[in-house]
């Protein structure tokens, strides 16, 4: 993480970074790319930015200076097609503040929800001792982000540390879901087979995203995928080449 980045450039006075987060449901990333998944990462966002500006809000008012950040950072897709970072980095923040590790997608992996979890930090003068860091690596390398990926927008090999991000690339094919009324994209993060919410939601057969294109093609009423259907059916606009969960199918 270059230095300008770092807490007290962000803010002279910052001593400790506290994160939160809160998961988004695993059904409805699921069913990517579709309106629904629009509305949950809108009221992720907005339970976030609340949430972080009543605990600075609270800090204040007892003696501690605080300023909270805002989820994303930027302003919209165009601003980062031109300048691909956001101001300060909550999924960094939440690796070294013990809430999980940051996986080869760039993403934050958690035990609970794996990547499937929206972030936001608060910035106090407190000094806090730390949480301790997650030692384990969630991440398991096992490439399934970088097949299912409909931007290519990974590029590397389970060597890596961390894969090559083409940004922009991903930015792009935001934009063109923005603009069908289905973002954000989210198929990296139901791919992910690490998190807990697998079982809760009965969901541990990753290889049913690869699958999606082919079954349907023979069956269009494939029960297995009728719900996802649905869900892309309706709010949005319809997507060129409409089935978009599967865009590469299992070699």
């Amino acid at each position: 993480m270059p230095e300008e980045f770092y807490p007290q450039n962000v803010w002279p006075l910052a001593k400790t970074v506290i994160v939160l987060g809160v998961p988004v449901w695993l059904p409805i990333v699921e069913a990517a790319p579709a309106q629904l998944g629009r509305e949950q990462y809108t009221i992720t966002n907005e339970l976030l930015d609340e949430a972080a500006y009543r605990l600075a809000a609270y800090l204040n008012r007892n003696g501690h200076a605080a300023i909270n950040t805002c989820r994303d950072g930027y302003g919209d897709s165009d601003v980062l097609m031109e300048n691909p970072v956001a101001v300060f980095s909550h999924v960094w923040a939440a690796h070294y503040a013990g809430l999980g590790r940051v996986g080869w997608n760039h993403t934050l992996l958690t035990p609970q929800f794996g990547p499937r979890l929206r972030l936001v930090s608060i910035l106090t003068a407190l000094e806090l001792p730390g949480d301790p860091m997650i030692e384990k690596d969630l991440c398991t390398h096992c490439m399934l982000c970088q097949k299912i990926c409909p931007a290519n927008a990974l590029a590397g090999d389970r060597t890596d540390l961390y894969a090559n991000m083409d940004k922009r690339a991903c930015t792009g094919n935001g934009k063109r879901l923005r603009k069908a009324y289905r973002n954000p994209c989210g198929f990296c993060i139901k791919v992910c087979p690490v998190g807990k919410d697998r079982q809760l939601f009965q969901s541990t057969n990753v290889q049913k995203y690869f699958k999606e294109q082919e079954i349907l093609a023979q069956n269009p009423d494939a029960p297995e995928y009728r719900s996802w259907q649905h869900l892309r059916k309706y709010g949005g606009h319809a997507l060129e080449g409409e089935i978009q969960a599967a865009r590469k199918v299992e070699k």
